[in-house]
């Protein structure tokens, strides 16, 4: 009976390890498309902002460590996101590119981008770092029957970082003024503009949001499931936009679908 729990605990924890990433970079995906311009570049820009946060873990992993180091680590793939998202904004919105051409466009130049950045600095097409980043026990929490072990052991600072971002992005979508005008934008953008709302502006802040949402789910894919990253992401970036779709692009059902997947991957 107590392999048996063992087992499923086991299970739950590393879905986590799946399902987080998949939600992070999903809700992306649906501020972009939600502003009215589809991000299909959602893999690429994970490969960006994984590749500058473990270069900088890399770099200065033998003098910092712990989530201090984590926490750079993760404004770092943001930041990286945010202006790599802005190539796609550029192209789809000022020059009225085709959608689906950016971003895959975005998605060819982001691995072999990474692997020249790193034989460049490392010599070598493989980022190796050190993870130092697990959390062994949270004080209290760990001790909670079932939910300990699969919440609150050997768990990372990012786990709890994705269920904030689910929380905030339901919260700025439904209960915000920007969320209700995003959302205007993308559906009818003529209303909006007849009252003097800048539609370019908020489909330019929904694409960015969605790149800083994609680089800190690079970040989040890599770092509890492996301690080498070489330009590649296992494609979770098209798996996010299937779990968009398939959540209807409302973070409720996005979260429900991202667990979906992130189970089947686990299994």
């Amino acid at each position: 009976m107590n392999n048996t729990v063992n087992i499923i605990e086991f299970t739950l924890h590393q879905m986590l390890n799946f399902t987080i990433p998949l939600l992070i970079v999903a809700l992306g995906g649906m501020f972009s498309s939600r502003s009215g311009i589809t991000n299909i570049g959602l893999d690429g820009m994970m490969i960006m902002g994984a590749l500058t946060s473990m270069l900088y873990i890399r770099f200065t992993q033998d003098f910092m460590g712990g989530q201090t180091q984590l926490f750079i680590a993760i404004l770092i793939a943001v930041v990286t996101g945010v202006l790599y998202s802005l190539l796609h904004a550029f192209a789809s919105i000022n020059l009225k590119a085709n959608q689906i051409i950016s971003g895959q466009a975005i998605n060819m130049l982001a691995p072999a981008f990474s692997i020249f950045i790193s034989r460049i600095f490392l010599g070598e097409g493989i980022i190796v770092f050190k993870n130092t980043f697990m959390i062994p026990q949270v004080p209290l929490l760990s001790k909670i029957p079932f939910l300990g072990p699969i919440l609150f052991q050997n768990a990372y600072l990012t786990t709890y970082l994705g269920f904030l971002i689910l929380f905030f992005s339901s919260f700025v979508l439904y209960k915000t003024r920007f969320g209700l005008r995003l959302r205007a934008c993308g559906e009818y953008p003529q209303a909006p503009d007849s009252v003097g709302i800048d539609v370019l502006k908020y489909r330019y802040a929904g694409v960015m949001i969605s790149g800083a949402l994609a680089g800190l789910g690079g970040l989040v894919y890599v770092l509890p499931n492996s301690t080498n990253f070489n330009g590649d992401v296992s494609g979770y970036g098209f798996l996010a936009l299937a779990v968009m779709i398939l959540g209807q692009w409302t973070p409720s059902r996005i979260a429900l679908a991202a667990l979906f997947f992130g189970t089947l991957k686990t299994l």
